[in-house]
């Protein structure tokens, strides 16, 4: 088995609800997405996956729903008031946890065709989470 894994940094916040703990409150993070390929054989030009395309894909994607904006869980209180103030927000389902939102960068590559296997966010540099199917 072959392996690829591009990182990709972005700025993000985030509240958790129905939470106890600091993270309740709207902070923001500098996260790190480590994003890993696999294939069982290479490809015409003895590749997994050119880095550059996961750049132009996967990347671009992270830069235009993530990269300084809110992730909140859609029926958060606060999406209501930060939409009325022209804010940038994304919405997810669930509790915009490092767990989740690994799991949406892992869907939206997934969605591209990438041959994603695996999804590590760093939220700060001691902490992750990783999703894998």
């Amino acid at each position: 088995m072959f392996r690829v894994v591009r990182q990709i940094h972005f700025c993000y916040g985030h509240r958790l609800r129905e939470y106890a703990g600091k993270c309740r409150h709207p902070h923001g993070h500098n996260g790190r997405v480590e994003v890993e390929m696999t294939a069982s054989k290479l490809d015409r030009r003895g590749m997994v996956m050119d880095f550059g395309e996961i750049k132009t894909h996967l990347q671009a994607w992270i830069d235009e729903n993530f990269d300084h904006k809110m992730i909140l869980r859609k029926d958060d209180p606060l999406v209501k008031i930060l939409k009325e103030m022209n804010e940038p927000v994304y919405l997810l389902a669930d509790n915009p946890t490092a767990e989740n939102i690994a799991r949406e960068i892992f869907r939206a590559g997934r969605s591209k065709g990438l041959p994603i296997t695996r999804v590590t966010l760093w939220e700060t540099e001691n902490s992750y989470a990783t999703y894998q199917p």
